[in-house]
């Protein structure tokens, strides 16, 4: 149970983190953001809190921000339907009501003939089942849809949607999802090194361990250990890797210990001298290590990506929401900082994952909107659809096998 928490917990933070970037630059945008979901599939709670629906669905793997002016976001209310509409003072339509779960006080019942909610905002029915006469009703720009699940949601007319921005702006926004990854990576390790420390890469002895040699031999913690056999050693890295280069061989340490400098023999165990280097939790230090910690990162994963590619395909190098979970696993048993870790190591995964030029995925979403810019004009609705279509297939089709091959490797 502790581990199913701690898993809901780190994928559901990543997750809000990465949707509330796609969220904030369409907001500042001018796009109308019509739904903001955690999760996938049926949906559990939905709540409407200005212009957004906040809902949360039943299956925790992954989540999405609607914008309007995606894909089939003009087919709200399609002509046959039987539909429900209430109108504010002014005669126009504000809420319009196409769910069987809600009955909405007062509505009027239309049989929709044809509806036109992006241009000219306009509903044409019959009233009450009266096919004698065909209505017309004005609907207000800021009207709203109960959908089928009952999830209420504002139309969106052709000056809140998304083609209507300009193509840089829809390229921030598309790639604000991963941006923000990695913004929590950032905190998350700047964080780690505030509370844990860093190991300093000075000459500096930070730890002598107990009935070690370094402690035979009289170093302390504070020493500086400048040369190593006559060679100077300027960083902890470069004092570790004389040491041990000498094996057993005993070896000359000269030390600074506050004004003095000593000469002291030790005699290695192995290539070791039982010292570890002190720990610094500096603001300076701090911030070096959150940017350069998802550096180091980030070229690990770009380096198992391209072995994925030209070094032979396996599903065994991936790993999907069952192995993750396996994972977060390992990461509780660490604690709260390997935990912390963990997610901030996952989170930059998934940015880099999103940003890779597969259609469904932000990285090709930015791809579309560069041809637009080269082509000068966007491809047609239904070829961009196809192209959407094509990579959530194989998006998916791969997930599953990554999943059965998760399950496998458990048994």
């Amino acid at each position: 149970m502790t581990t199913l928490i701690w898993f809901l917990i780190i994928f559901g933070t990543i997750v809000i983190v990465h949707e509330f970037g796609h969220y904030f630059f369409a907001r500042r945008s001018g796009i109308l953001v019509r739904e903001f979901s955690i999760g996938m599939g049926p949906k559990l709670y939905s709540h409407r809190s200005g212009s957004t629906a906040y809902s949360l669905r039943l299956l925790p793997l992954g989540g999405y921000v609607r914008m309007a002016g995606w894909q089939d976001e003009e087919a709200d209310v399609r002509p046959g339907m039987n539909v429900s509409l209430i109108s504010g003072a002014d005669g126009k339509v504000t809420r319009i009501n196409t769910s069987d779960k809600l009955m909405l006080e007062g509505g009027i019942p239309v049989q929709v003939d044809k509806a036109d909610l992006v241009d000219d905002l306009v509903i044409r029915g019959y009233e009450a089942g009266n096919e004698d006469e065909l209505k017309t009703y004005f609907v207000d720009h800021d009207a709203t849809v109960i959908e089928k699940d009952g999830t209420e949601v504002q139309i969106a007319p052709r000056d809140v949607q998304f083609q209507s921005v300009s193509i840089w702006r829809r390229i921030l926004v598309n790639f604000a999802g991963p941006m923000n990854n990695f913004l929590l990576a950032f905190i998350a390790f700047f964080l780690l090194a505030l509370g844990m420390g860093v190991p300093s890469t000075s000459n500096t002895v930070g730890v002598v361990t107990h009935d070690s040699a370094a402690q035979v031999a009289g170093l302390k913690s504070g020493d500086k250990i400048q040369r190593v056999d006559g060679t100077k050693t300027t960083s902890f890295n470069a004092v570790a890797k004389a040491v041990n280069s000498a094996g057993n061989r005993q070896i000359t340490l000269t030390v600074q210990r506050g004004s003095q400098t000593k000469q002291m023999q030790v005699k290695p165990r192995s290539g070791l001298i039982g010292i570890r280097s002190s720990i610094d939790r500096g603001l300076g230090t701090a911030a070096k290590y959150a940017v350069t910690e998802p550096w180091v990162m980030t070229r690990q994963i770009l380096h198992a990506l391209k072995s994925l590619v030209f070094g032979g395909f396996s599903l065994n190098k991936l790993a999907g929401p069952v192995g993750i979970y396996q994972m977060t696993n390992q990461a509780t048993t660490g604690g709260l900082f390997t935990i912390i870790w963990f997610m901030a190591s996952l989170s930059i995964n998934l940015g880099i994952m999103n940003l890779l030029p597969i259609p469904m995925l932000d990285g090709g979403k930015i791809v579309l909107n560069f041809i637009e810019m080269i082509r000068r004009k966007p491809l047609a609705p239904e070829h961009e659809g196809a192209v959407m279509l094509v990579g959530a297939a194989l998006v998916f089709a791969l997930m599953i096998a990554v999943t059965i091959n998760d399950i496998l490797r458990i048994f």
